[in-house]
């Protein structure tokens, strides 16, 4: 008969038929989680051996059980490196399954294990380094192998997945942390991995949704912060004064409104008048003009006029001069200035006013030489120094002379050459 089935009361089940029905229900493997201990094997400390956790595990379909940590000896070391490694070992013929070293060769790599289908079949648990000469098995020389059984699916890391698995066997690579399938061929993660590149349809921008961050969480704030220009109602300022006497201030004329137009004065006297023959007084002292002719004898001075309206002379001497010093003004500086012709604005009155007036702006000689340009009590350009002005003039002079005096040199060399 080709078909047989299997088990059915009064009929005998045979071992190989029974494990071949468990081994389509589960792997081989540890029936406990990849976290867990059971079958862990580690070094015995100063000995040439192991010790192997107790543990529950599923051999081929067949089940083995142990209680109690069991210490498995390892052949003493040779002049070279070999590999040995720890298994679980089912031998249908003795029908046992026990704990046994696969010892490898001196200088070769680390033996395959035995995994017939009706014979020996062993089960990976770890593979021991035995270092040339070594005494005693560390810790570092013990590497596991263990692989775990699973229920519709399975847990393995890379070294230990199934040895024979079927299309598509699933199963946690916890080495990686990915779940990964059996396509015929090789195994493949089950969530194919995404690059940003590969991504379509991927915004250009994120804009940050509506959130916060705690102060302690910002990196580099500033030591202070300065208020920026900003304004509150007057009913959100607490502890204002009932009254506010006005601080010292001024207002500039264009600012007043309402003013009069015209400024009758008021009943007064003077004591002098600035006439000829009177007495001016200055800072240096008094002093009198001694004809209304400067053709006279005597001394006479260019007359200063201060923002108080105080008269004052204007001196050159040496002795009202101190920090005395050159001054280097450029010849392209004065020749830049431009003559002009204007008209006088008409004052408050709105009087008569000069027209056709020619002289120079003080804002254009400000750019190019600011030395003559005085300014009023609000830092307003006001006025020119013109008394200046031929003083600032000496350097062009000065530089024309030089200039002559090199072109006629020239022009009698070449006349003597010629």
């Amino acid at each position: 008969m080709a078909i047989t089935s299997y088990p059915f009361d009064g009929q005998s089940v045979t071992e190989s038929q029974f494990s071949q029905l468990f081994r389509e229900f589960v792997d081989s493997g540890i029936a406990a989680s990849a976290w867990a201990n059971a079958f862990q094997v580690s070094a015995d400390g100063a000995a040439m051996s192991v010790k192997v956790q107790p543990g529950f595990a599923i051999v081929r379909g067949h089940a083995v059980l142990s209680t109690a940590v069991e210490t498995l000896p390892i052949a003493a070391a040779g002049t070279s490196t070999r590999y040995d490694r720890v298994a679980l070992r089912l031998d249908p013929a003795a029908n046992s399954i026990t704990l046994t070293v696969v010892q490898g060769a001196a200088g070769g790599s680390a033996p395959a294990m035995t995994q017939t289908d009706t014979g020996i079949y062993e089960l990976p648990l770890a593979t021991v380094t035995v270092g040339a000469n070594i005494t005693a098995v560390t810790s570092a020389a013990v590497s596991g192998d263990r692989r775990f059984v699973g229920q519709s699916v399975g847990a393995w890391v890379t070294t230990t997945r199934p040895v024979t698995p079927r299309l598509g066997k699933l199963g946690l690579n916890y080495d990686t942390s990915v779940w990964e399938f059996w396509n015929g061929t090789a195994w493949t993660p089950l969530v194919a991995s995404v690059s940003w590149s590969s991504l379509t349809g991927k915004p250009a921008t994120f804009s940050p949704s509506s959130h916060s961050h705690q102060w302690s969480d910002i990196t580099d704030p500033p030591v202070s912060l300065p208020p920026s220009a900003h304004k509150h109602p007057w009913g959100d300022i607490t502890g204002t004064p009932s009254t506010y006497p006005p601080a010292t201030h001024s207002h500039s004329w264009s600012s007043i409104s309402d003013k009069p137009s015209t400024f009758p004065p008021s009943s007064h006297s003077h004591g002098s008048y600035l006439e000829s023959g009177d007495t001016i007084a200055w800072s240096n002292g008094t002093k009198r003009a001694h004809s209304s002719s400067v053709s006279g004898s005597g001394t006479y001075y260019a007359v200063w006029v201060n923002g108080s309206g105080q008269f004052c002379r204007n001196t050159s001497s040496r002795r009202f001069k101190q920090n005395i010093r050159d001054i280097d003004i450029a010849p392209e500086a004065v020749l830049s200035l431009r003559p002009r012709v204007y008209d006088r604005r008409p004052d408050e009155t709105g009087g008569d006013y000069a027209r056709g007036e020619f002289g120079l702006i003080a804002e254009e000689a400000a750019e190019t030489l600011p030395e003559i340009v005085t300014y009023d009590e609000e830092g307003r350009i006001d006025a020119l120094r013109y008394d200046l002005l031929s003083v600032a003039l000496l350097p062009v002079v000065q530089d024309q002379a030089a200039r002559i005096e090199r072109l006629e040199a020239l022009v009698e060399e070449m006349s003597r050459a010629s």
